[in-house]
């Protein structure tokens, strides 16, 4: 489906009448009771820094080990289950999630009143043009509807990468490495930046991506995505 046939989709037809997992009526919602039960809401124990699901309401290991550029992070939903079929939808032409999303994030960020403006990790234009938009980049513009902040299109990605889903975290940095690059310094210079992204994995991406901000004068980075990965202590 191209841009106008989602612009008008999203205009003119409802999206929370039927289960964004499934797909049948809910007559009001975005889950139906059944596919509800497959998505894990990350309300718990979290770490207060990565935010992802925690055994105990204190720092992660990975965390204390390799201290992210990001002060802080939130996600509302754990990265398995139901989550990952919606964020794969969300990622491959039903940009309409957004709101869902922004409505979950929203609730996570009551307490980010220091906010000054909001960025988003970005795509090379081969990959949006790819894709038809960048999900983050739809994402952001939805949750400053809901914060009443600009969004800066502060990063751009200068090379396509390889997918990271299967490298490890030092992979993932040498994957990334001189990809990206900061535009418009004077709107981000002293300024505390919300990012935003899908998912938060190893937390490669973010802290690329944080680094170009800070090291451009940005005052501080917190971080939100739809979902995290679980920390899992290692035995």
């Amino acid at each position: 489906m191209g841009k106008l046939g989602r612009f008008l989709a999203e205009a003119f037809f409802p999206t929370d009448f039927t289960c964004d997992i499934c797909g049948i009526e809910t007559f009001g919602g975005n889950l139906c009771p059944d596919c509800k039960k497959t998505v894990t809401f990350n309300d718990g124990f979290t770490c207060p820094v990565c935010g992802r699901k925690n055994f105990y309401a204190e720092i992660c290991m990975e965390c204390k080990a390799r201290v992210p550029l990001f002060k802080k992070a939130v996600s509302p939903l754990v990265y398995e289950g139901g989550s990952t079929v919606l964020i794969a939808k969300f990622k491959n032409g039903e940009g309409y999630l957004k709101e869902y999303f922004a409505d979950l994030i929203a609730k996570k960020l009551t307490e980010f009143n220091e906010l000054n403006c909001i960025t988003f990790v970005p795509m090379t234009k081969d990959a949006v043009r790819a894709r038809g938009y960048n999900q983050a980049e739809l994402l952001a513009k939805a949750v400053s509807k809901r914060l009443d902040l600009p969004v800066v299109s502060a990063v751009v990605k200068q090379k396509n990468t390889e997918a990271q889903k299967t490298l490890s975290r030092k992979e993932r940095e040498q994957n990334l490495k001189g990809c990206f690059k900061v535009e418009k310094r004077p709107d981000i210079k002293g300024k505390n930046i919300l990012l935003i992204d899908d998912v938060l994995t190893t937390g490669a991406t973010a802290d690329a991506v944080c680094k170009k901000l800070l090291d451009a004068g940005a005052e501080r980075v917190f971080l939100a995505t739809v979902a995290s990965v679980e920390y899992k202590a290692q035995n």
